[in-house]
């Protein structure tokens, strides 16, 4: 039996291959996503033990607040504290530094290039055996400014030019005395871009204060281990601090590197699954079909005695095989992908990281149970259905009638039910990620088991289209006469189509919802206001807000001020308003209880959902802890109705004196009566112009800005989903090139009587575009029932409104047309070149 399995396998290596594939490309994502990241993950660590290297211990301040990710500059280290850390036993040497995040360089452009990796500003120490000077020397003026070759490069500036730079202050500008690299050709380290200047000017700059420092380097006396340092540093210090040996400093650098390189490893894994997904459907296509083409050769094999297990161990061998050269192909792959992916993001942006390859076990683990689970599962419905083979089927022809649909119907049906109510569960506040998710596989699987019951009558319409020749006639009835085949074929590229249409729509309905909020309650025709890139929000200077409100035409300002925040024991983010009353009317908000119109010192307005979450109401006091100063009460003085605009809690302007960057971050602009809002639109502009983080524009404009980043993200899913839908036309390909098989005399026969070389191309093409059309038609219904569910239970998150994409769904329509015609090509030529005799005669 073993043998006979072996040769029946090798006998079928092209239409196998097509399956392996499927599992080939799944395995590589996710090979290549845990190679990837563990790859660069070492190569960080590796990076950061030489940085580190002349580092024994390391002290920083602990920030007032905890999460905040803008915080660097609230957790400073005062210069008396310095004495202490310098006289204490065991310390050779001290070297405190200013190193905080927020310096932005302005180009020759006049505008700040976005990026999201961190952007320092720091005092310039000098040369040392990490940072090498490369053009120029280093600042002895207060005028005067370093910078990392990467921001040289990048926006091509020279020893000698001027350049401007946005700290905590407002556009100042400065001399650029030198241009500074890192040992190994590094132009950056990890893509982040350093300017530094003379200590006092990066304390003023960074911090907002001086003789103050953001972290103390310790080097220990000979004799004096990381260890016993630490402990003494800590004794002397306190528990404000946070004293670390070089290898925890390491360790955390490290841990921060994998948080971040997390993310990605998700996306990967996450598109990996759906390829995996679809994967199944071509696998159990495939073997089904195989299974019912050796109904006379599985029939024989029970006659001369095989068992009911025997024959179950044979079609599952073969899987066994195709999933293990699966497994080793992907992880190969996969291996070099990472690989690639990894030294791509390792030399972005001149950072030139020593990949350092890694291959973890948990790869080549994770390689073969997916690889081989994924092909024995798909493998096992197949491979029971052709242990259930009667002997007496040898005598009949080798093609099995359809069964009764009834059964699969009313599995599928519980099976989308049951999906559906754990995505509703999941999708309601005590839900869970994973119940979401798990509701969502559920009801694609729960769909594909539903789908044969309904694939003769829509296919059999669709086919119409195409039904004006014979040709045209014929596809459409082999694209209907096995509903189970078809439906399987469709449901590959059901899923991702479904996954993109379900996106588009939550993305149409959230672009929506916000045009709609926008234009509903904002009474305002200009907003001041910027996209945010990195760990800070975009600011102008505030004198620029005084010259706004008095400039030509402007009717009333109404600017916000924001900042992480602790507020009644739970983080938050805090606006502070520079005038409520405007604030009020030119957004919209609505009194519930109280005053908002006037918010003065420690006082607080809260909106409807937050106080009720939080059990607060007018008269309350809640503690606040902003980044800067001590812990204060503030009074509720007011509650506002649910605004889509705008939520959360908003303070008076002097609030703003504890944020980080105590600068406006938005504001929105009321034009009198009569007067041209493209004139004021360009006078503020021309106030705007130190201030290239902003920019000012109307509501079309600002809608335009914000739901341009809903693009983005659609962009980026279709390019992930691609793969999936080139598995799905593996598929495509994989059940046409068998049903030519299976129909090989059938197709003799046409030949014999008339039916041309052409014809029978137009006859396979016709089958193909009906098949990927009816899976394109089933993903849209699919993709737009998941979004509108997500729309649903978002609305009361500021989701109010539905739309539908009908321009992408359309396209995606099309699309299935060009998809269907390529995925005929093969399958149409082979058929087209069958010997007519040899066909007619084929067993």
């Amino acid at each position: 039996m073993f043998r006979a399995t072996l040769k029946s396998l090798l006998s079928r290596k092209l239409r196998l291959t097509l399956s392996a594939f499927a599992v080939v490309l799944g395995v590589m994502f996710v090979a290549g996503s845990i190679v990837m990241t563990s790859s660069m993950a070492k190569s960080f660590d590796a990076m950061f033990q030489g940085i580190n290297k002349n580092i024994d211990v390391q002290v920083t301040a602990k920030p007032k607040l905890e999460n905040s990710g803008s915080d660097t500059a609230s957790a400073l280290i005062p210069a008396s504290e310095i004495a202490k850390i310098e006289s204490a036993p065991g310390v050779a040497k001290a070297t405190a530094n200013v190193f905080a995040d927020g310096a932005r360089v302005i180009g020759k452009d006049g505008k700040v290039a976005p990026s999201f990796a961190p952007r320092f500003g720091s005092n310039w120490t000098g040369e040392d055996d990490l940072i090498q000077l490369r053009e120029g020397r280093g600042p002895n003026a207060p005028n005067e400014v370093v910078v990392d070759a990467s921001i040289a490069k990048a926006l091509n500036f020279k020893v000698g030019d001027t350049i401007g730079i946005l700290t905590l202050q407002p556009k100042k500008e400065f001399t650029l005395v030198g241009i500074f690299g890192y040992s190994g050709d590094r132009d950056t380290l990890g893509g982040s871009q350093v300017v530094a200047w003379q200590l006092p000017v990066a304390q003023e700059l960074m911090l907002g204060q001086k003789d103050v420092y953001t972290d103390v380097q310790l080097q220990a006396d000979d004799g004096v281990s990381q260890t016993e340092l630490k402990k003494t540093i800590e004794g002397v210090l306190g528990s404000g601090y946070t004293v670390q040996t070089r290898d925890e400093v390491n360790e955390a650098n490290s841990q921060d590197i994998q948080q971040a390189l997390s993310f990605v490893n998700y996306i990967f894994l996450g598109f990996a699954g759906v390829a995996l997904f679809v994967g199944i459907f071509l696998i159990l296509n495939t073997f089904s079909m195989l299974v019912a083409q050796r109904t006379r050769e599985l029939a024989l094999y029970r006659a001369m005695g095989a068992a009911r297990g025997q024959v179950i161990r044979s079609v599952l061998f073969e899987a066994l095989v195709i999933g293990v050269i699966a497994s080793v192909v992907g992880l190969l792959f996969g291996i070099g992908i990472g690989f690639a992916l990894g030294s791509v993001f390792s030399n972005f942006g001149g950072a030139n990281i020593d990949l350092q390859l890694t291959v973890p076990l948990s790869a080549i683990i994770a390689s073969f149970v997916v690889g081989i689970g994924v092909t024995l599962v798909a493998a096992l419905f197949p491979a029971v259905r052709a242990s259930r083979i009667p002997p007496i089927a040898a005598m009949r022809d080798a093609a099995t009638p359809d069964k009764p649909l009834t059964k699969i119907t009313s599995i599928g049906g519980a099976i989308f039910i049951v999906g559906g109510a754990l995505m509703a569960w999941g999708l309601t506040e005590n839900g869970s990620l994973w119940a979401l998710l798990g509701g969502v596989l559920l009801v694609f699987i729960g769909v594909a088991l539903l789908t044969p019951i309904v694939s003769r009558p829509i296919v059999s319409v669709i086919g119409r289209i195409f039904a004006w020749s014979v040709p045209g006639q014929l596809g459409r009835r082999n694209s209907a006469r096995n509903p189970r085949r078809t439906a399987i074929t469709a449901a590959a590229l059901m899923v991702s189509i479904a996954l993109v249409t379900g996106v588009s729509t939550i993305v149409a309905s959230a672009s929506k919802s916000i045009s709609s909020a926008v234009g509903d309650q904002l009474n305002a025709e200009l907003i001041v206001s910027g996209q945010q890139t990195g760990p800070q929000p975009p600011t102008f200077d505030v004198a620029t807000l005084d010259k706004m409100e008095q400039a030509e035409g402007v009717d009333k300002v109404a600017a916000f001020y924001v900042g992480p925040a602790q507020i009644n024991n739970k983080q938050s983010y805090l606006a502070a308003a520079s005038d409520p009353a405007a604030t009020r009317e030119l957004i919209g908000l609505k009194v519930k209880s109280g005053e908002i119109d006037r918010i003065g010192p420690n006082q607080i307005v809260v909106d409807e959902d937050t106080a009720k979450d939080q059990r607060l109401s007018v008269g309350d006091q809640v503690p606040v802890q902003q980044v800067k100063g001590g812990a204060e009460n503030y009074e509720i003085v007011g509650v506002y109705e649910q605004n889509d605009a705008f939520s959360g809690f908003m303070a008076g302007e002097d609030a703003a004196k504890n944020f980080q960057v105590a600068q406006p971050a938005q504001a929105f602009v009321k034009v009198e009566d009569g007067a041209s809002v493209k004139d004021v639109e360009a006078e503020i502009k021309t106030l705007l112009a130190d201030s290239p983080e902003v920019n000012v524009q109307d509501q079309s404009a600002f809608i335009d800005q914000i739901t341009g980043q809903f693009d983005t993200i659609l962009t980026f899913v279709q390019i992930l989903l691609a793969l999936a839908i080139l598995i799905a036309i593996l598929g495509i390909v994989n059940t046409l090139a068998l049903s030519v098989i299976e129909r090989t005399r059938e197709l003799g026969l046409l030949r014999a009587i008339g039916l041309r070389r052409s014809q029978t191309t137009r006859m396979i093409t016709v089958e193909s575009v009906v098949i990927s059309v009816f899976g394109a038609l089933l993903g849209i219904v699919v993709g737009v029932g998941l979004g509108a569910a997500v729309v649903q239970a978002l609305k009361s998150q500021g989701l109010s409104e539905f739309a539908l994409p009908w321009g992408q769904m359309g396209t995606y329509l099309v699309l299935s047309v060009f998809v269907g015609v390529i995925a005929a090509l093969l399958p149409a030529l082979r058929a087209a070149r069958l010997n007519v005799l040899a066909a007619i005669s084929y067993e």
